[in-house]
């Protein structure tokens, strides 16, 4: 085989550990990477001691004034702006795969690789991300930014693996879940440990037509479609936020719904898919 060797993103979880297997049985040679963007001293001995157990070599580089200021900084922002945040997708295209390219890039290997559940699907010279065989578990959304140069050198070793089978036969390992940066806080509990303007302050909760119908803990704390921790009628929900008056809207669940939407962000493959396109719908 040529080009078998193979740069692996590594926690040393469930995922990124059956990768290992799966990569090695394709006649693949692993070589583990872990970044360091919490200074987890644990987490990363965890995983040199898992990568030494699976006799593949273990790299650690450190991108924490990175993480912070992409990742980290921009979940707080986000909120405060009253927008909700996708800080996992913000990672993996900003952080993670970036990281990995270029640290491959240093050891001379073409292929990187990470416990992720997706496929790729090349069509007309492009590839494409496309959902992971397990639905349940698929995590195509979170790597939509990944621009063509990344998903050139991208394998998916987990993209036809079925999760539950992996968690039967690693039963012993724990199965990494949520923000990583929280730690294990409720996220309103972050966001005030963040709040350097003291913008976190009860204010009022309104209807569209400008009743008071109670009172709110800050309004960067909520998000349009929330029920959760609010005394509204049944049926209602947040749907609007406004941080710079403080204030926030709830109403009946159907204004949630809009004909018109604005796109912040988006990575076209070909521009032409879209733009020449009649009809796009959003599943």
């Amino acid at each position: 085989m040529k080009d078998n060797r193979v740069l692996l993103g590594f926690s040393g979880g469930i995922d990124s550990f059956a990768a290992v297997g799966l990569l090695q049985a394709a006649g693949y040679h692993v070589t583990a990477l872990t970044l360091d963007m919490r200074g987890d001293s644990a987490l990363l001995e965890k995983a040199r001691l898992r990568a030494g157990a699976l006799g593949i070599p273990w790299r650690m580089r450190s991108v924490r004034e990175r993480f912070e200021r992409e990742v980290v900084d921009y979940f707080t922002d986000s909120y405060f702006r009253g927008c909700t945040p996708a800080p996992c997708t913000r990672c993996n295209s900003r952080i993670k795969w970036p990281c990995l390219a270029a640290e491959a890039d240093a050891l001379g290997i073409r292929h990187i690789a990470t416990g992720h559940y997706f496929r790729i699907t090349s069509a007309g010279g492009k590839r494409y991300v496309t959902r992971a065989a397990d639905n349940r578990k698929d995590q195509s959304y979170y790597l939509w930014d990944l621009p063509q140069e990344i998903l050139d050198r991208v394998l998916t070793p987990m993209g036809t693996v079925i999760k539950r089978n992996i968690v039967e036969e690693l039963a012993d390992r724990r199965e990494s879940m949520g923000v990583c940066f929280l730690e294990g806080r409720p996220c309103r509990d972050f966001l005030r440990s963040r709040d350097k303007t003291e913008a976190l302050r009860p204010g009022p909760i309104i209807d569209s037509a400008g009743h008071r119908l109670g009172t709110h803990d800050g309004a960067a704390l909520y998000t349009i479609g929330q029920k959760k921790g609010l005394d509204l009628p049944p049926g209602w929900a947040v749907v609007a936020i406004d941080t710079a008056a403080n204030r926030i809207v709830a109403g009946e669940e159907k204004l949630l719904l809009h004909r018109t939407l604005e796109v912040g962000e988006c990575r076209l493959i070909e521009s032409d898919e879209v733009f020449g396109a009649r009809d796009i719908r959003a599943v």
